[in-house]
């Protein structure tokens, strides 16, 4: 166990709201690390900064503005970090990839740049690909897609099945994701396979009986592509409510290609999020404000297939949490950047920069029902991202400049 002071944080954003602020800025802050968790924050004047461990000596724990304590052990060596006057947010959260599978679909993004419209269909192509390929081969490419999130903030991901379409497949694919994250999601009801298109029916069966058998135990959530092309709201209802009777969490993806009945489907069945949410009715909203169901925005869907950006300043203005996430995949946005998903819901979906960096870390939390993500308090975990910035601004106002200095995972840096 290690314990870590970061110190001289210009802008610390802990997203422990105060009034005024759902952020909860610091500024000319201090972080102490202790392990995998987070034991004290404060303003950096709160410390010696000759010697952080005197006060230690001295019998004296410490103390932030919130009057949370610390008191380090006699035998504590605490490694200080200077963070230069930077930012500092949480690790992003990002509560919706797909980044287990095989193949790619290059052509398809270069058709639709050339005025070809997106289509869910092209999703069997990586089907196809992802069943040839081997565990091997699909844990190498994940180790890449790890890699690249980590080196972009995100620090805590989910992963969704959906690639595979058969038992075999759907449960290689959910046990590959198990071993780099918990938030796994089986995604059988993504859309029915080829041999399956004369018998949607005995597809179903198929996702809501062995299928999700094989998935469950590697899985934390279920989910269901209600969508045109994809599954009606009866078949996603039933696929849910197996999956909720197998111990699994509700998500849905929804209302993406046009208006629908996810959204009103997601908070029917208390689903933790529904996802995309691009073309929405005045019910829709209202449904959404009065539920716990969580609003993810995947704006690098819409930069890539060309369609209209959802309306994250609707959502926002009725009372409606809203989350950001990469919905990382190789057909409709081939993206693990969670910064440009900040650039883009502040240029194009009426979001401010601090409503932005929230979705990406405390919405996502949200997304994912986890408390000890998503912020920086005591006694969640360590898991940090110092920008080469001085404000969160950057994230928008420097699109596609490599703005992460540095990040922490469970009080490790990466």
């Amino acid at each position: 166990m290690s314990t870590t002071l970061i110190t001289n944080i210009g802008e610390l954003t802990t997203n422990v709201a105060t009034p005024g602020d759902p952020c909860g800025t610091l500024r000319e802050a201090a972080v102490l690390l202790d392990g995998d968790r987070i034991a004290w924050v404060g303003r950096a004047e709160s410390l010696d900064r000759e010697n952080p461990v005197r006060r230690r000596e001295h019998g004296r724990g410490l103390r932030s503005r919130r009057g949370t304590e610390f008191s380090p052990s006699e035998h504590t060596e605490i490694t200080v970090v200077d963070a230069g006057g930077r930012a500092m947010i949480p690790g992003f959260v990002d509560s919706h990839t797909h980044v287990v599978f095989g193949g790619d679909r290059a052509d398809e993004f270069e058709a639709r740049m050339t005025g070809v419209p997106y289509a869910a269909g092209g999703i069997r192509r990586t089907v196809a690909a992802t069943r040839a390929a081997t565990d091997a081969e699909l844990r190498e490419r994940l180790a890449g897609f790890v890699d690249e999130l980590h080196a972009q903030g995100t620090t805590t991901f989910e992963i969704k099945t959906g690639y595979g379409l058969t038992i075999a497949d759907e449960e290689r694919i959910a046990r590959v994701a198990a071993e780099v994250t918990p938030e796994v999601t089986f995604l059988g009801a993504h859309v029915v396979p080829v041999e399956y298109v004369d018998d949607r029916e005995a597809y179903i069966d198929l996702v809501t009986g062995p299928m999700l058998e094989a998935c469950s135990p590697h899985s934390r959530w279920v989910d269901v592509f209600c969508e045109r092309g994809a599954f009606t709201p009866d078949e996603s209802r039933r696929i849910l409510r197996a999956g909720i009777d197998a111990g699994l969490i509700p998500r849905v993806h929804g209302n993406q290609l046009g208006p629908g009945d996810g959204v009103r489907l997601a908070v029917e069945v208390g689903a933790a999020s529904v996802d995309h949410c691009t073309y929405l009715s005045d019910d829709d909203v209202a449904a959404l404000a009065d539920s716990d169901t969580v609003a993810t925005l995947l704006p690098g869907v819409e930069f890539s297939t060309r369609q209209p950006y959802p309306d994250a300043r609707r959502l926002i203005d009725a009372g409606v949490t809203v989350a950001l996430a990469s919905d990382c995949n190789p057909g409709s946005s081939f993206t693990s950047s969670m910064p440009l998903m900040i650039a883009l819901a502040v240029r194009e979906m009426g979001m401010s920069p601090a409503e932005a960096v929230w979705a990406a870390t405390a919405g996502g939390a949200r997304a994912l029902r986890r408390e000890d993500v998503g912020v920086i308090a005591p006694g969640t975990r360590a898991d940090l991202v110092l920008l080469n910035a001085p404000t969160r601004v950057h994230l928008a106002y420097r699109p596609g400049v490599p703005l992460i200095r540095s990040v922490y995972k469970d009080g490790v840096t990466l």
